[in-house]
């Protein structure tokens, strides 16, 4: 075979043509490096930018929403009620304001002209000048006392007077029994020698009664109102059952036993849109005077997540007065609770026996405090929702990353084969 000798200066040429060629490829490999280099950097800089911003907005956010501070509800930042408080359907109130309304009797006649009276304890051994009627006495026992009916208007007015047992209402005030309704308790024990009382115009009557205590009636505490009734008719013809009159409590003798308890207590968690900003709390909860006296309660709220973290309360909130027997319930809401994935919500109610009316100087009666707790879910949804949009885009520009540098590897390659290719065609001289 024949061998072909090739020229110094075609050996010149052919050795130049191969480095140009190799450095043709060493510069699109550079190349290829800095567009990487440069994808990066953006791609980095996209993913800074878009977390800066969203921790920007999220501290704006935090700074201009309201403080994590724990607040209690309205209702609970009521005071104690004190015994001598009476509620608007009974008690020392205007003469002048309506009174409830009430069906009315079909054999009492009804008043059309406007009418205004009062009422107010007598004054007797028992006491002067009282808001209301106070008592402590055996059982089988009895006393006697009397209440002052004002008739203000120019006419003589006949009214129905009569004793009714009290009982709380819902929003934690002392109501009385409907007229009609028969009282089981101490409205049963109120005797008048006279249903009814007729009082001239600007006359004033006393109108005397007496409280008897069964023998066999159960030691603890008990309220009632001394009622004056009359029937008023409206605007519309309707005969109404107006009623002012003295709220009395009374204390029977005996064992007391104060008990005070908790339960149904539960907790919903809420949110925020702001991952950077703590949520609140809301515990309901029933509060039960569960003993035979009654009680000035107090409440206190607490929410905390697991071992305690991140633990917020609500400050003491005093309770309406509560009966024997009586329940109320509540609702807090706690504020600057965060997200930590399951928070407690703890409820401690404490309470002070009521004193008795001439038992001042009697030692008080202690009450072991309550308390009752619930467990809720609090997921941060809006942090995971960010959190799952980073993670997002970090995994797609990690991808596009890996589809470019594929593309760039092929493209080297390309490259590479194009350039051996023209420097194997290269013609030999």
């Amino acid at each position: 075979m024949a061998t072909q000798h090739l020229s110094p200066q075609a050996a010149r040429d052919s050795a130049s043509q191969a480095a140009q060629a190799t450095q043709d490829l060493h510069s699109a490999q550079r190349n290829v490096r800095a567009h990487q280099r440069e994808n990066g950097h953006s791609h980095a800089l996209w993913l800074l930018a878009v977390l800066a911003v969203t921790l920007v907005v999220g501290l704006l956010v935090s700074l201009v929403a309201p403080g994590a501070s724990a607040v209690a509800s309205p209702a609970a930042a009521r005071a104690v009620a004190l015994p001598h408080v009476v509620s608007a359907a009974v008690g020392q109130v205007d003469p002048a304001a309506p009174a409830p309304d009430a069906p009315a009797e079909p054999d009492a006649p009804a008043v059309t002209t406007p009418v205004t009276w009062g009422v107010r304890p007598a004054d007797t051994v028992h006491g002067t000048d009282r808001p209301n009627y106070a008592y402590g006495l055996e059982p089988g026992t009895s006393l006697d006392d009397a209440i002052i009916v004002s008739n203000y208007t120019e006419g003589p007015l006949t009214f129905r007077v009569y004793a009714a047992d009290g009982y709380m209402t819902e929003a934690g005030e002392l109501d009385l029994l409907p007229a009609g309704e028969e009282s089981q308790a101490l409205g049963s024990w109120v005797t008048f020698e006279a249903d009814d009382v007729t009082i001239e115009g600007g006359g004033t009557a006393v109108v005397p009664f007496t409280v008897t205590v069964p023998a066999d009636a159960t030691p603890g505490d008990y309220a009632a109102g001394v009622v004056s009734s009359l029937l008023v008719e409206n605007a519309e013809g309707v005969s109404v059952d107006r009623r002012l009159g003295s709220r009395m409590h009374l204390r029977v003798a005996g064992d007391l036993v104060p008990a005070v308890v908790v339960d149904d207590v539960s907790v919903t968690y809420d949110g925020t849109l702001n991952p950077f900003a703590a949520g609140s709390a809301v515990v309901t909860f029933t509060v039960t005077n569960d003993g035979n006296t009654r009680l000035a309660p107090g409440q206190s709220v607490r929410v905390a997540g697991p071992w305690g973290a991140g633990a917020q309360s609500a400050p003491r909130a005093d309770l309406p007065e509560m009966l024997p027997g009586t329940s109320l319930t509540r609702t807090v809401t706690v504020d600057g609770v965060w997200p930590l994935g399951r928070v407690k919500g703890s409820v401690t109610v404490s309470a002070e026996v009521v004193t008795a009316i001439g038992a001042a100087d009697a030692a008080p009666l202690p009450v072991a405090p309550a308390t009752g707790s619930a467990s809720t879910f609090a997921v941060p949804w809006s942090a995971l929702a960010l959190l799952v949009l980073v993670v997002g885009g970090v995994v797609l520009q990690r991808r596009g990353a890996r589809r470019r540098r594929a593309s760039d590897e092929r493209k080297v390659a390309e490259a590479v084969a194009q350039a051996l290719k023209e420097r194997d065609e290269q013609p030999v001289a």
